[in-house]
């Protein structure tokens, strides 16, 4: 798949069918997109939590009210470590900036093996870290469910300012 193909085929999957497991040589190769992905002053400040679904969707849907977050095989939560971050002179930590990339890279990743996911940013910070037993060193910063997508899944029309508005030339 060509780069600029990948960018306009990803897009926020809200239905997957849970019939239908991801196969383990797709899940690594997504998770070692995020052991690819560029960090501050490469430091890495982060962790992938891989939780699988199956006999957990009523505990893990206390994370985020929305049934379709534990329909994939798979949930990842990307967590920042923000002891270990970079943190520019300024005093801005890093590792929030740092987790975003990583994100981005399994996104994009999930995309290419045809795998669906979802961002989530918009969950119960308290009852993820206690569902999930985090330790007190990591922030957890987003979720995505990861696995296919429902037969029939359309991605919703996009609608995207016009590059002018967003591109400063100075």
């Amino acid at each position: 798949m060509q780069w600029r193909d990948l960018l306009e085929k990803r897009y926020s999957v809200r239905a997957y069918d849970r019939s239908v497991q991801v196969e383990p040589e797709k899940l690594e190769r997504v998770l070692e997109a995020a052991v690819l992905a560029p960090t501050a002053a490469n430091r890495q400040p982060f962790r992938v939590l891989v939780i699988p679904t199956e006999g957990r969707e009523a505990e893990l849907g206390t994370i985020y009210q929305r049934a379709w977050f534990t329909e994939a095989p798979y949930l990842l939560a990307v967590c920042a470590l923000p002891d270990i971050a970079w943190v520019r002179k300024d005093g801005k930590n890093y590792s929030d900036v740092d987790a975003a990339i990583i994100m981005d890279h399994l996104v994009l990743a999930a995309t290419a093996e045809g795998l669906g996911t979802c961002w989530v940013a918009a969950f119960d910070h308290e009852i993820a870290r206690r569902v999930l037993s985090v330790e007190e060193k990591l922030e957890v910063i987003a979720f995505t469910p990861l696995g296919y997508a429902k037969a029939g899944a359309t991605p919703p029309s996009r609608v995207r300012k016009e590059a002018s508005d967003l591109i400063i030339y100075k």
